[in-house]
């Protein structure tokens, strides 16, 4: 083991009470403590596997074309999906589960630990690891090279903001990209500075963003117009993916829309489950009346809020809108998808924070398809202004779907780069 990731497996134990308490205040152990040491079935010889591993719920989303790519180009294998979080745990089941052929499996990833590590990659016997945009595990990489398991990171993206944070381990990410076979970035700035990190530039290809291949399911069209029809004519405007210190904006900003559109409704969804009675709980004491879709509720003309506290259906709610505001996005978290509501015809509004999907605002700024807001206040006006103008709304809608579809192709190109080192059976 080289001395930077001695180091860094040390460092790791010794942060494992910090660790597992994080684990504890996501829900985690709600599933048992081995599975996150790697203790998982073992897949049964003659059995292939394919193993793809994404963060969160937003990754899994982001993936998906990749995924049902995977799984049809390899027919005869069995793609594993793994996650850090319980969100996203819950979407890679849900995709599972509308799969008759039940290929589709997930694992939670194991914590980088030296040995949880090699006893995961071990058990799992993958023929191919794929890591989704920044998933850079020293330990689980060098597990994949020690097996001979060829290791490609797809989307590959590393905000300015991450870029400083790892520049100060350089030691570390060189030897961890030192055991990726190839990269497939997502901009040539991502590509510079995986670069600057140790990443071999002739193992390096720029394909775009797997983000702008992003596809909707017919059902949730199907959802969305239902509960459209419900509201009526009511206005609707949906804020999805909500942080902490994000919500008392949102409804405030909502009672300034209220002055102005007094029928106008909210559709509140948080980001993470845990969150869901404390933001219903915030709704009450800001005074609105409030509609849990958990409970079956419907929101009538007196229910000023109608909270989306149930999982896997924020495309649904967001299409169910005339104006969507995308979350993590006043906080300093960097922002969630901005195509999300675009593909389902629903203009984007969006606060400062956008570290996370910067390539992405750009080229919706350019096109001026993007509305930007710098806090509450300034959200509360353009919800009028756009509330008001059904041209600009519809503008907005028509650019904005027009840049997706110029911009898509990442994904072919992500599958020629994985038929360089794993061809089609």
């Amino acid at each position: 083991m080289g001395w930077p990731r001695w180091l860094y497996s040390v460092a790791l134990v010794g942060l494992s009470p910090l660790v597992w308490r994080r684990l504890h205040r996501e829900h985690a152990l709600t599933h048992h403590r081995a599975l996150r040491l790697g203790h998982i079935p073992a897949t049964p010889l003659g059995e292939r596997m394919l193993w793809l591993h994404c963060a969160s719920v937003g990754e899994v989303q982001a993936a998906r074309p990749l995924i049902e790519a995977l799984l049809e180009r390899y027919p005869g294998h069995r793609l594993t999906v793994t996650t850090m979080t319980v969100t996203g745990a819950e979407r890679v089941r849900a995709l599972a589960e509308a799969r008759p052929d039940r290929r589709l499996v997930h694992h939670f990833v194991p914590l980088d630990f030296p040995r949880a590590a090699a006893r995961f990659v071990e058990r799992l016997r993958p023929e191919l690891a794929l890591f989704f945009e920044t998933e850079l595990w020293p330990n689980l990489l060098h597990a994949c090279r020690r097996r001979g398991v060829p290791v490609l990171v797809v989307n590959g993206r590393l905000s300015p903001r991450a870029y400083r944070g790892y520049r100060r381990l350089r030691p570390l990410m060189r030897e961890a990209l030192g055991c990726v076979d190839w990269l497939t970035a997502k901009s040539e700035a991502d590509a510079e500075r995986f670069k600057a990190l140790g990443m071999d530039p002739a193992n390096t290809t720029v394909v775009g963003s797997l983000k702008f291949d992003f596809s909707i399911d017919d059902g949730a069209y199907e959802v969305s117009e239902r509960l459209r029809t419900g509201f009526g004519s009511r206005p609707v405007w949906v804020a999805g993916s909500t942080h902490e210190g994000e919500e008392e904006q949102l409804l405030a900003a909502h009672r300034r829309l209220l002055e102005h559109h007094p029928g106008v409704l909210l559709i509140l969804v948080p980001r993470h489950p845990r969150r869901f009675d404390a933001v219903a709980a915030l709704c009450e004491q800001q005074g609105f009346r409030l509609a849990r879709r958990s409970l079956g509720e419907w929101p009538d003309a007196h229910h000023g809020v109608y909270l989306g506290d149930t999982m896997g259906e924020l495309s649904t709610l967001y299409g169910a809108g005339d104006i969507a505001f995308v979350g993590g996005s006043l906080v300093p978290v960097g922002g969630h998808n901005l195509l999300e509501p675009l593909s389902l015809g629903v203009p984007v509004i969006t606060g400062p924070a956008l570290a996370n999907f910067e390539d992405v605002a750009d080229v919706l700024r350019q096109a001026d398809a993007l509305v930007e807001v710098a806090d509450g206040a300034v959200l509360a006006e353009a919800l009028v202004r756009l509330f008001e103008d059904e041209d600009e709304r519809c503008r907005l809608v028509d650019v904005g779907r027009a840049v997706v579809t110029a911009n898509r192709g990442a994904l072919e190109r992500t599958l020629a780069a994985i038929q360089r080192f794993f061809p089609q059976s």
